[in-house]
């Protein structure tokens, strides 16, 4: 089986995955807000309903929809495969961020990032320089200095807690499978018709599960917030794929591993100018050298020169 082949245009790979990085950043935070009206069911539900409907029209007015008929079995085995992924990934995270904290789950979850780099590099046969190697070193340091406090809790911490956090680590896995899944399906289809597919599919999973009445009850900014997830599902989740097409998947997934420090700032923004949304994240001294490492890591796998 041929292998997708990325187009090198990493500088718009790079400005495709640094936007990645924002959406899914603040996307806890209003996660947190929207989970203290809806259950978890109907959030995934109106994410993925909403970013189809608006994907497809949009792919529609443009003549670009996808055609069906001359998709291949493989193609199709691929898209489940992603779907089902993707969904899951969806409900892992969610329990667990429901079960845990914004800055906890953002933390966890960027495993996934880092197992997509992994597979990268042994699935499509990517390559690290030695700098780059040393860039993963420096990161992995970064992270076990940056997140010592949340790892004391999670050893100390309530049971439903450590089993919030195990929920994230799964879907983090998940994810990981359908990010592979979906660098392949680009030697096909475009990545516009692939996450159309995918929101599509999702929804249909996850509506027999969902309470749509509850919506209707929601105040002003808990349904700004649930849109707000909504838009934010169908921009992220498509300047990712895109970046896939652009540049190889081990190093858009040293990006997004920066997803967290835009996180913990957030959480610092938002406590500070609207106290009470959301508990407040400590960041000590020993994090903040954490968090140099972790960017200083992550740029130099990104930036290094491909390894021949």
């Amino acid at each position: 089986m041929s292998l997708h082949q990325n187009s090198g245009r990493w500088r718009l790979g790079l400005a495709l995955s640094l936007l990645t990085v924002f959406l899914w950043g603040i996307l806890p935070i209003a996660l947190a807000v929207t989970l203290q009206a809806l259950d978890v069911y109907t959030v995934i539900w109106f994410r993925f309903l909403v970013s189809f409907i608006l994907l497809g029209a949009y792919l529609g007015m443009r003549g670009e929809l996808p055609k069906l008929r001359q998709w291949r079995s493989q193609t199709w085995k691929l898209l489940a495969i992603a779907t089902i992924m993707l969904g899951a990934n969806y409900f892992f995270f969610m329990q667990g961020l429901a079960l845990t904290s914004p800055a906890n789950a953002e933390v966890l979850i960027q495993l996934a990032t880092l197992l997509l780099g992994f597979g990268g590099l042994v699935i499509f046969h990517e390559r690290y320089t030695l700098s780059q190697w040393l860039g993963v070193g420096v990161l992995i340091c970064g992270y076990l200095i940056f997140f010592r406090d949340q790892i004391t809790n999670l050893i100390t911490a309530h049971s439903t807690y450590i089993f919030g956090s195990g929920l994230v680590i799964v879907g983090a896995a998940v994810w990981a499978i359908y990010a592979l899944a979906q660098k392949q399906l680009l030697q096909s289809l475009s990545s516009p018709n692939i996450m159309m597919m995918i929101y599509g599919g999702a929804a249909l999973l996850f509506t027999p599960l969902a309470k749509q009445e509850t919506i209707l009850k929601l105040n002003n900014l808990q349904l700004g917030m649930l849109i707000f997830c909504a838009l934010n599902t169908l921009i992220a989740y498509g300047a990712f794929a895109e970046s896939l097409e652009h540049w190889e998947a081990s190093r858009v997934s040293a990006v997004l591993t920066l997803a967290p420090i835009v996180t913990l700032i957030a959480v610092e923004l938002v406590v500070i100018f609207t106290p009470g949304l959301i508990p407040a994240e400590n960041i000590t001294m020993t994090g903040m050298i954490g968090a140099v490492l972790v960017v200083a890591g992550s740029m130099a796998i990104a930036l290094g020169k491909k390894a021949q």
